[in-house]
């Protein structure tokens, strides 16, 4: 018991390493910043669109979340728009997530995804091919992506996208960007957050 108690010269080092965490604090509220301002691209965004949400839907309603345990590793996001009942979700999540990726995501459940659903498929070129991916995890926060999943949304997938969708009572469809890509230039995860948005658009459209 002693010895797992004791702590290696690595943990000490990062004990003492004040650096990262002050590097950690100004990155923190970059992404608030720039949450706060895709969050105002939103908003104009939707304001002149007739979203197919559930009944009570606020179009108002958004939350900004940060947290440390989003499977150990930091994260920070906005929901907007949003509406999350017991029953039924709606929301645009924007996500950063520490040591993964950024992901703007569509989650649905409820009575309404049917209608979702047969949008997906009528209007479905104007959804294929633009980067997104349709999450096969049975659960909402399954927030990882890669092989066995997420799927991605193309043209030649049609078949196989409508036999995961099928009867299911919730969708996730989102844009996944990891870190590496150059995201460097002003404004580029806004813009990025913009198109997903509107890639997804077309499904929560009457």
């Amino acid at each position: 018991m002693t010895e797992t108690l004791a702590f290696s010269p690595e943990d000490l080092r990062l004990l003492a390493d004040q650096d990262f965490f002050r590097k950690k604090a100004v990155l923190s509220k970059k992404i608030t910043h720039t949450l706060e301002a895709l969050h105002a691209q939103l908003i104009l965004e939707t304001s002149n669109q007739v979203l197919l949400a559930p009944d009570g839907f606020n179009p108002q309603s958004v939350q900004f979340v940060k947290g440390e345990h989003l499977e150990d590793y930091p994260y920070q996001y906005v929901d907007f728009p949003r509406y999350y009942t017991r029953d039924a979700k709606f929301a645009f999540r924007s996500l950063f997530w520490w040591g993964h990726h950024v992901v703007f995501s569509l989650l649905v459940e409820g009575p309404l995804v049917t209608h979702y659903r047969r949008n997906f498929f009528t209007r479905f070129s104007e959804v294929a091919n633009r980067q997104l991916c349709l999450s096969l995890s049975p659960s909402l926060w399954e927030w990882k992506t890669g092989a066995g999943l997420t799927m991605e949304i193309t043209s030649q997938r049609r078949s196989e996208l409508a036999a995961v969708m099928d009867r299911r009572s919730a969708l996730k469809i989102g844009r996944y960007i990891p870190f590496e890509q150059s995201l460097t230039e002003p404004g580029t995860i806004i813009q990025e957050g913009i198109h997903a948005f509107r890639s997804i658009l077309p499904l929560i459209t009457a």
